[in-house]
């Protein structure tokens, strides 16, 4: 019965995915190990931090992609990229509304979600190398592609994939 009613709302009022999956997402960051303190980035600024992982933040869709940036003590900086997909409901909006609530949802970002948990491996230090850094930086520019991936040169990871912060 809900389902109608909001598949209703959706043709009268528009904008399907902020009516069903809202404006806001909440983003579950694993560490292995646990215990790191992690911040979210969209186009380099801090908009949300989780201490202590396991832990979650909510975070305003966009369809900006998130960097998600962590650090420990004794561990190198690790990073992952949490891409800007496509909600679910955005469909609806398309087919139900005739992209009015498509267009409304666009302008909000509710028709955009992430990855959700993220699951985060932290690396030791090894003997001989420098100390991390223990705290996170306020903004957060950029990561280079880990060696061997599938990225080209001095592209950021694709989506998904981790990366040593560089900060």
């Amino acid at each position: 019965m809900r389902a109608i009613g909001a598949i209703g709302a959706c043709v009268l009022l528009g904008a399907c995915s902020t009516i069903i999956e809202g404006r806001n997402q909440q983003i579950v960051v694993n560490t292995n190990p646990p215990g790191a303190d992690c911040a979210f980035y969209r186009q380099s600024a801090k908009i949300g931090t989780v201490q202590n992982t396991a832990g979650s933040a909510l975070i305003e869709k966009s369809k900006y992609d998130i960097w998600i940036a962590c650090v420990k003590q004794g561990y190198q900086q690790a990073a992952y990229l949490n891409h800007s997909g496509v909600a679910g409901a955005t469909l609806g909006n398309i087919i139900l509304g005739g992209g009015i609530g498509w267009a409304i949802d666009s302008a909000t970002g509710s028709d955009n979600k992430y990855d959700s948990p993220v699951n985060i491996t932290m690396v030791p230090v090894q003997p001989g190398q420098p100390e991390a850094p223990a705290s996170l930086p306020a903004t957060f520019i950029g990561l280079s592609p880990l060696p061997g991936s599938q990225s080209a040169p001095g592209q950021p990871p694709t989506a998904g994939q981790q990366a040593p912060l560089t900060n």
